[in-house]
């Protein structure tokens, strides 16, 4: 009896994700259109940008940087979409709070604290985010929009 109750006990975790547990994520074509959408916004405002999308565990899926952008733009759009997915939260959001004088977020790690940086959700549930950077943080946050308006 006490072995067929382990034995039960062990495999209910099996049986459980076998009977449709399913989590969201985001494939590699739905970045690709992402990122299709962002740079054709920053062509037609004849910005130059980078565009990176990370995964829900903060991983790069896909980087596009566009012609004549400043190099330090590569690592700001990875920093920007890593808070992002880190806090499940636009980066906006820490931006507009440092703006205000609370320069607390600024100690936390993976933070930072300049628009353009939006986590991508899927039936409610973050499972990446986008990051820009190129232009004014503000165009950045716009390009980024344009990213998500695919979903």
């Amino acid at each position: 009896m006490k072995m067929l109750l382990m034995t039960v006990l062990l495999l209910l975790p099996v049986f459980a994700f076998a009977q449709g547990t399913h989590k969201p994520v985001l494939t590699l074509e739905e970045a690709k259109r992402m990122a299709d959408a962002a740079e054709a916004k920053a062509k037609q405002e004849n910005w130059n940008v980078v565009i990176a999308i990370l995964d829900e565990g903060g991983h790069l899926i896909l980087l596009r940087k566009m012609d004549g952008v400043q190099l330090g733009s590569i690592e700001i759009a990875q920093n920007k979409a890593k808070t992002a997915v880190y806090y499940r939260r636009a980066t906006k959001v820490f931006e507009d709070q440092v703006n205000q004088g609370n320069t607390r977020p600024l100690t936390m790690p993976n933070v930072f604290a300049s628009e353009g940086g939006v986590p991508i959700l899927k039936d409610g549930i973050v499972v990446g985010a986008i990051g820009v950077s190129g232009v004014t943080s503000a165009q950045d946050g716009i390009v980024a929009a344009a990213g998500l308006g695919v979903l």
